[in-house]
């Protein structure tokens, strides 16, 4: 798994289990599910770093790319780019779709992390 930018991850099918499923655990982990040609995706990328950098105690941001990653889109139900999809504690509890303000992303972050 490498940095992408300050606080926002890529993760593959091979690292996915650890890097996202297990690290969920200790905090809440969001997945962005994108692709190079998606143009919301990338007006979302910008969106992601700041909310991982205000949220970098308690939050992981990993971005999976659709294209080389198409069995682990579909294993998590992405129909649609960008998908966003928030696991804690081992699985995978909100799905948001569509490009997202940063507001609307930590609103539920927060949420989520406020919930038992």
């Amino acid at each position: 798994m490498n940095a992408t930018q300050s606080n926002v991850f890529t993760a593959t099918g091979a690292d996915f289990e650890t890097n996202v499923v297990e690290a969920s655990r200790d905090r809440i982990v969001l997945v962005d599910f994108w692709a190079q040609w998606c143009g919301p995706c990338k007006a979302l990328a910008p969106v992601l770093e700041e909310v991982a950098q205000s949220r970098a105690d308690s939050l992981k941001v990993v971005k999976v790319d659709v294209d080389a990653e198409q069995r682990l889109a579909q294993n998590h139900g992405v129909r649609a780019l960008p998908t966003m999809v928030i696991f804690k504690d081992g699985r995978a509890v909100e799905q948001m779709v569509g490009l997202q303000s940063a507001g609307t992303i930590l609103a539920a972050v927060d949420r989520i992390a406020t919930t038992a």
